[in-house]
């Protein structure tokens, strides 16, 4: 059950906040302009913090749960791990603050923070799921990790094709073929499922001794992330039509 676990926390992560990784790496093709990009970045406002919570909740399985697999994955990856948060931080700092002063160079740097630290996170994510899946590390492993970053932006374009009007849409839906950005969507998410999964086959998933303890408390509390994940996405489910609070 633990294994299952982690790998739904795990997995869920990789597809939703895959999305709002995918569209901060595509946002100077998206948005040509400051207010396309204010626009852009409105489709992915409302999600970008719940799709984080599954990484939080990843991370608390894994330390929890698999204590051995926590070591070994942080002790053989220290780099891509510490630029991975980095990459994090710099993304919600751009994302949270390129709203908060009028001024063009302002809202161009953090912008900037936004696509860097969406391509760090997805060449992080590449780089360690190159890792796991290969065995490889090292500069060697740039051009799996390059074809995994390439996978979360085309997820997040499709995205972003879900959610844009007009000429948003129309660049967003590139690889989409004109309104098939559900079927392109599901595809890159079931994709992105079968990395999940194969990445965990080659982990020692071997729990530790504290399952007993906290399970009960990780399924009750499953439901209602997955309840709070569907209102949010029910709320927001209508097309971006302007500038959102970011």
């Amino acid at each position: 059950m633990e294994i299952f676990v982690l790998g739904f926390f795990a997995i869920g992560y990789l597809v939703l906040a895959g999305a709002d990784i995918g569209v901060g790496m595509a946002l100077p093709y998206l948005g040509r302009s400051a207010g396309e990009r204010r626009e852009v970045i409105a489709a992915i406002a409302p999600f970008f913090l719940g799709n984080e919570v599954w990484l939080v909740a990843t991370g608390g399985v894994l330390a929890g749960l698999f204590p051995r697999l926590e070591g070994e994955l942080l002790h053989g990856n220290h780099t891509v791990v510490v630029t991975l948060l980095v990459a994090w931080v710099v993304r919600d700092m751009g994302l949270w603050l390129r709203g908060r002063l009028p001024g063009a160079r302002w809202q161009a740097c953090w912008d900037g923070a936004i696509v860097a630290g969406s391509w760090g996170l997805a060449l992080s994510w590449g780089a360690l799921l190159s890792h796991v899946l290969l065995g490889i590390e090292g500069p060697v492993a740039l051009l799996p990790a390059l074809v995994i970053a390439a996978l979360f932006g085309t997820h997040g374009l499709t995205f972003a094709a879900l959610r844009l009007r007009g000429a948003l849409r129309a660049r967003a839906a590139v690889l989409a073929g004109g309104a098939g950005e559900v079927r392109t969507y599901a595809l890159t998410s079931v994709v992105l499922v079968v990395v999940g999964v194969l990445a965990g086959l080659r982990l020692p998933l071997e729990p530790g001794t504290s399952g007993p303890l906290l399970m009960p408390v990780v399924l009750t509390l499953i439901p209602f992330l997955v309840a709070a994940q569907a209102w949010v996405w029910w709320t927001f489910r209508h097309r971006v039509s302007g500038p959102s609070y970011l």
